[in-house]
């Protein structure tokens, strides 16, 4: 049997990605890892996470939740380190 722990492991995502995830497609943690892991591995999978996050963000700003809103900027600073592919062309402090 897997574990969340392996599960996170296996989609290559943090669990603060993954909760970027499930939070703009209403998932539940698990699904989240589920879509996670497929979209992380398809071909337009990196730039529709940085654009999930970027979403988020703007949800966040957009009802005054300027905390959750610079957590959330962090993971998407932490995402294009680790995928650089998000990142190209893009300005993360202008997230």
């Amino acid at each position: 049997m897997l574990t969340w722990e392996d599960c996170l492991a296996l989609c290559e995502l943090t669990e603060d990605e993954i909760a970027a995830i499930a939070e703009h497609e209403h998932l539940t943690q698990m699904a989240a890892v589920e879509f996670g892991n497929y979209v992380v591995h398809s071909p337009e999978g990196v730039p529709m996470i940085r654009r999930i996050i970027l979403d988020d963000i703007a949800a966040a700003r957009h009802r005054n939740d300027l905390t959750h809103a610079a957590k959330l900027k962090l993971v998407l600073r932490h995402f294009i380190h680790n995928h650089p592919q998000a990142g190209a062309g893009s300005k993360v402090a202008a997230a």
